[in-house]
């Protein structure tokens, strides 16, 4: 990575596009900012070169078909926390499970194409693996923020 940046206003619209569409093709880019496909690819490689862009791909749920996330608060007795969360894991529609610290051992993030999905998933089906003392529900209403930053940007270094 070189020691300074210099980003200018045609980046800036870059980035824009890319924010608004994160899907968007050089092509599509280029287009919409009277340039070729080239130049708009050219450029995107230098940024990521310098560490001042990074596209990161998130899943949208809802894309796949699942309207309802949940967190599940799951407390054991009489068994290894490791073991009910493997057996948890294995579910569906579980899309992560946490061994955690505090009131409860195990975190779930559940992912339902319906609301309707959770009580029937609850007390049918994962109720009856051994070892849960008591699971507490959370519905997810909205997503503030998911994603992953590994590496922040360093800010001082844009010219």
């Amino acid at each position: 990575m070189s020691e300074t940046f210099a980003f200018d206003e045609t980046d800036r619209k870059i980035v824009e596009q890319l924010r608004q569409n994160g899907r968007a093709t050089n092509q599509q880019i280029a287009e919409s900012l009277n340039l070729i496909a080239s130049t708009v690819s050219t450029r995107i490689r230098r940024m990521e070169d310098a560490g001042m862009l990074r596209v990161v791909a998130v899943s949208d749920f809802a894309v796949h078909g699942y309207h309802v996330l949940i967190h599940l608060a799951v407390q054991v007795s009489g068994r290894s926390a490791l073991d009910v969360a493997e057996e948890l894991a294995v579910f569906p529609e579980v899309f992560a499970a946490h061994l955690v610290t505090g009131s409860y051992e195990i975190s779930l993030l559940l992912t339902l194409h319906d609301i309707d999905e959770l009580p029937s998933l609850i007390t049918d089906r994962l109720s009856k693996v051994p070892g849960i003392r008591s699971m507490i529900p959370a519905i997810g209403l909205d997503i503030v923020r998911y994603g992953l930053d590994t590496a922040p940007i360093d800010r001082r270094r844009l010219a």
